[in-house]
């Protein structure tokens, strides 16, 4: 049984199809074959993967990682690099007090809901 060393001048690609992409679904967005094309175009034509291949940076959705990189994130590959558009400014956030307060009224007005449930089911009962 060979034994192979794996080195940092080896690298791993990663292709984003996550962020900024709306979601796949049987229905309304089935896959289809376009939604690769960006994903061949940047992997090439060489399905052993010996296409030369370009990084496109914190900016571009296609990227290469080292052995070193990799490793220090303990081998995780759920790498992301891209900002995600649909995630909110945290400094444009309001005030934890202010996010608190809503949640208590709204769980307030649940709360009120489940007890207008339950008197309707107790006086269902009743008859």
């Amino acid at each position: 049984m060979s034994t192979k060393q794996f080195t940092d001048e080896q690298q791993t690609w990663i292709y984003d199809n996550r962020t900024n992409i709306p979601g796949v679904t049987k229905k309304d967005r089935p896959l289809i074959t376009q939604m690769f094309e960006e994903f061949e175009k940047c992997y090439g034509n060489d399905p052993n993967a010996h296409a030369k291949r370009k990084d496109l940076g914190d900016e571009g959705r296609f990227r290469k990682f080292s052995l070193s990189q990799i490793k220090d994130r303990d081998y995780n590959l759920d790498i992301t690099w891209l900002k995600d558009d649909g995630l909110e400014d945290p400094n444009s956030l309001p005030e934890p007090q202010a996010l608190a307060g809503d949640a208590i009224t709204e769980l307030n007005a649940c709360v009120d809901e489940l007890q207008e449930i339950l008197a309707l089911i107790d006086a269902e009962d009743v008859e």
